[in-house]
Formats: C-alpha cells, sequence, structure tokens
C-alpha cells in the first residue's frame, strides 16, 4: 500500500467518527523530514480523540493488516500520534491544535483540506 493509499484510509478512519478539519500534509519535498505525510483533524473531546484513534487502528488493520510503528498521547487523549512510518497522524483537541500550529510548523508542505466546509 502506498502513503497516499494509507492516507486514504486514514482519513476514511477519521470521517467515520466524525473529526473535524482534516487536513492532509504532503511533506515529500521538503528537505529533511521523517515522513511522507501528516493527516491532521481535530475533536471536541478526549472521548472523540480516543474514538477516532481506535477507528483508525481498525480501518488500517482491516485494510492492511498493519499496526502503527509507535503511539502516543493516549493516556491524556488530547494530542494522539500514530506513526506508520510514511505517514504520521496527528489526532487533537480544538485548543491544542490551535496551540501547536503543526500546518504553519510545516508551511511548505502541500496542505489538501479533506471535505472543507
Amino acid at each position: 500500500m502506498t502513503a497516499e493509499e494509507l492516507c486514504k484510509v486514514i482519513v476514511k478512519g477519521m470521517e467515520d467518527k466524525k473529526a473535524s478539519d482534516i487536513v492532509m500534509m504532503d511533506l515529500r519535498d521538503i528537505f529533511s523530514t521523517m515522513t511522507d505525510f501528516f493527516v491532521i483533524c481535530s475533536a471536541t473531546s478526549d472521548t472523540q480523540v480516543d474514538g477516532i484513534s481506535n477507528a483508525i487502528e481498525e480501518e488500517v488493520y482491516k485494510t492492511n493488516k498493519e499496526k502503527p510503528w509507535m503511539s502516543e498521547g493516549k493516556s491524556t487523549s488530547q494530542w494522539v500520534l500514530l506513526d506508520y512510518v510514511n505517514v504520521v497522524v496527528h489526532i487533537f483537541l480544538k485548543d491544542k491544535r490551535e496551540f501547536y500550529q503543526l500546518e504553519e510548523l510545516w508551511g511548505d508542505a502541500k496542505i489538501t483540506k479533506i471535505n472543507p466546509q
């Protein structure tokens, strides 16, 4: 499965749990990045953060028999990171996403908004 295909599976898991402000950031043309893509979304509660991360893991495993190489943040459910090596997923509570501003930090990335409102 290519990184682009994996991104689509991840987005499906996000959408299944009503994640908001989903963006896909293509980092492949940026020198010395550690991954090809970021997929970022927001949630309104820690419960929704958990639900989204679980849905992504289930969808990726069902489609590709792959588990994240690493995950972080599940104990606090404010910012969960799922690392699939070529694709890194960030699930934020809205205020945490505004604070860390990953889209601005990686401003050279090609950003695709998924189902923009």
